[in-house]
């Protein structure tokens, strides 16, 4: 198979990415190694700057029929009151909340409308393996199709631009030889859910005490929480025993009353190793990392998804209409020639500095907050929480703001946001 670009990964850097070069005209491929996007447990945050890129491109009331649950702030919760540390009202733009949206509703969105558009390709069930490497360039990759039908053959798809979106174990990255820089991190993160009551508390809070941190997202009919563990803790967590957990979890949220006991097993949990780390260079002639692959995020903020979508925004803005010329120079067909390295800098330039702003960021609070709470300090040594609590309206809107809308938030280019043709 020939494309002009072959996108590794179906999350949301490789889906928003495969739309907009779709929209624009360029022939692509899009891989996703899983059958479809339904996996429980992943970042579901759809922050401002996602939300009005989406209304750029003229998807934003679609998106907002979706089932989703919105957040004009974000607070610390002590047991029985709530402390707004983050206000989102306040932000410029028409989109002044976070959305939580599960996120393979989110994916199918997404790939639904990069699907209207004939230059587009989409194989599920493909897992990229290797890269096709000739005179110094990547000239595309080696994917297994992983489908009853495929029964694991191995195919090839040339292209002039490899794209790795395919997160922060990235098959795509390691193949290039491209090495992240670790940050560290003090935690992993236990995710879980427990049954809602109507008259538990609407907001999403974060509940830290000496020994121990969770915060926890309304769901509507349940409570989505994500328990933070010491680094590679879990083996520890589990020889001690669910009974212990439950009892952890409850006097961390003591409203949650007997419904912890609703967590069987720790089959009913799923664990995120957390990493902090960054690609010192993002690109090789012929191939680009972005997302994950190029920036791994904290899970602090939940901003992720949506460092990832600005990547690809910004990925599609550079190198959509080089793409679309050399496929008119050659007549429409795909382009042959690797993409240059000097065009593929371009994009690591414009988002390695918001990407190391916001690592530094959650770095910070990882070392100041979650480390000595893990850790077992006592709370007049956690001075951060407190402070912010009881910090002016200002200084919550300024946290606001860099959650919302992030260092640098892109915008689609314009002729990307044409009305789409129903086809």
């Amino acid at each position: 198979m020939r494309t002009s670009c072959v996108i590794a990964g179906g999350g949301p850097a490789g889906a928003m990415l495969a739309l907009l070069l779709a929209r624009a005209g360029v022939d692509v491929v899009l891989l996703e190694k899983h059958a479809d996007f339904l996996r429980d447990f992943r970042g579901d945050t759809i922050h401002p700057s996602t939300l009005q890129a989406l209304d750029e491109l003229g998807l934003a009331e679609e998106f907002h029929r979706l089932p989703h649950r919105r957040a004009e702030r974000l607070a610390f919760f002590n047991g029985s009151e709530y402390t707004p540390v983050a206000e989102l009202s306040g932000i410029p733009g028409r989109y002044r909340y976070i959305a939580f949206v599960p996120q393979w509703d989110f994916l199918n969105l997404l790939v639904a409308h990069a699907r209207r558009h004939p230059s587009l390709r989409v194989l599920m069930e493909a897992e990229a393996c290797g890269l096709i490497e000739e005179d110094g360039a990547v000239r595309g990759l080696r994917y297994r199709d992983l489908s009853a039908a495929g029964g694991g053959a191995e195919h090839e798809i040339r292209a002039a631009l490899t794209v790795g979106a395919d997160g922060r174990e990235s098959d795509v990255r390691r193949e290039a030889g491209l090495r992240p820089r670790d940050f560290g991190a003090p935690m992993d993160v236990v995710w879980f859910r427990i049954t809602r009551d109507p008259g538990d508390p609407a907001e999403p809070f974060l509940r830290i005490v000496p020994g121990g941190a969770m915060v926890a997202i309304n769901r509507e009919s349940y409570w989505q929480l994500a328990y933070l563990i010491p680094k590679g803790g879990f083996g520890e967590l589990r020889e001690r025993g669910v009974e212990r957990f439950r009892a952890s979890v409850a006097e961390l949220i003591p409203f949650l009353g007997e419904r912890v006991k609703e967590v069987t097993s720790f089959a009913d949990t799923s664990v995120l190793v957390v990493r902090v780390d960054r690609l010192p260079l993002w690109h090789r002639p012929g191939l680009l990392c972005i997302g994950d692959a190029a920036h791994a995020m904290s899970p602090i903020g939940g901003v992720g998804i949506n460092l990832a979508i600005q990547d690809a925004i910004a990925a599609g803005n550079l190198l959509a209409a080089p793409l679309v010329r050399a496929q008119r120079a050659r007549g429409g067909g795909p382009v042959l020639d690797p993409v240059p390295d000097s065009l593929l800098a371009r994009v690591q330039r414009r988002r390695q500095i918001p990407a190391a702003v916001t690592q530094l960021v959650q770095v910070t609070v990882q070392n100041r907050v979650i480390r000595p709470a893990l850790a077992g300090t006592r709370p007049d040594a956690l001075p951060l929480p407190a402070r912010l609590a009881r910090a002016p309206l200002a200084l919550r809107r300024l946290i606001g703001l860099f959650i919302g809308l992030g260092v640098l938030p892109e915008h689609v280019n314009r002729e990307f946001t044409v009305e789409e043709s129903s086809q």
